[in-house]
């Protein structure tokens, strides 16, 4: 895995971004987790190589983690978002790709996680590309994989990723990260704009989950075997 370049994790240290973490570093990839506190980044660095022997994590500020790698992953609660994007905005260069795992979720100002937030630009996504500087293109992805079942590393993942972008390029480099961790497929869902749909996948999930007490994802049935990437 030594031609694989590290990945950031922005918000690494959060659930979602901790669970990536893992099942990247699981896979051989090199991470970089990035948070507000260069303490909290380097403990969650810190719990991933106590778990994963041999992991390359380094725990880093958002902005040198943003640094490390071509395709950098944004795992931030929705009310944080603005918030990191515009932290960012220096640290972002033309061609790296954002992958934006936002959701928002009416939690987010004290509401219920089975309800959603109306964004202006039509998503969250579409939110990060208007903050984004010029060049960064925001590719949206893993809205429905559930952090806990990242997190557990007994845990056995057989779902699909629905991944939205504007560019077939941009979202094909990411389907190829996604899919090292074992047990997902990238699904093309479209361009941007599907986002909103997609993003609100995850309030179902959540409701469905909490009345079934489980993990379920989603899996598309029908799709052609091996080179399935549309």
């Amino acid at each position: 895995m030594a031609e694989i370049e590290p990945i950031p994790i922005i918000g690494g240290t959060g659930a979602l971004g901790a669970g990536l973490a893992l099942r990247f570093a699981r896979a051989g990839a090199p991470i970089a987790i990035g948070s507000r506190s260069s303490q909290r980044a380097e403990e969650a660095a810190a719990r991933v190589r106590a778990a994963v022997s041999g992991a390359q994590v380094e725990g880093l500020l958002n902005a040198a983690a943003a640094q490390r790698g071509e395709i950098v992953f944004l795992t931030v609660p929705f009310r944080a978002q603005s918030e990191n994007l515009a932290n960012l905005h220096q640290a972002l260069r033309p061609g790296q790709i954002l992958v934006d795992c936002t959701v928002p979720l009416a939690a987010a100002v004290s509401g219920k996680a089975t309800r959603s937030l109306g964004v202006w630009q039509g998503s969250a996504a579409q939110q990060a590309q208007e903050m984004v500087p010029e060049g960064v293109t925001v590719v949206s992805a893993l809205h429905t994989v559930g952090a806990p079942t990242l997190a557990d590393p007994d845990a056995k993942l057989g779902e699909d990723v629905l991944v939205c972008g504007d560019r077939k390029a941009d979202k094909r480099r990411v389907a190829a990260l996604i899919e090292l961790i074992a047990g997902l497929r990238a699904v093309n869902a479209g361009p941007l704009e599907m986002a909103r749909i997609v993003e609100q996948l995850t309030p179902l999930l959540i409701s469905v989950n909490s009345r079934y007490n489980s993990h379920a994802g989603i899996r598309l049935t029908g799709l052609p075997d091996g080179d399935h990437w549309a």
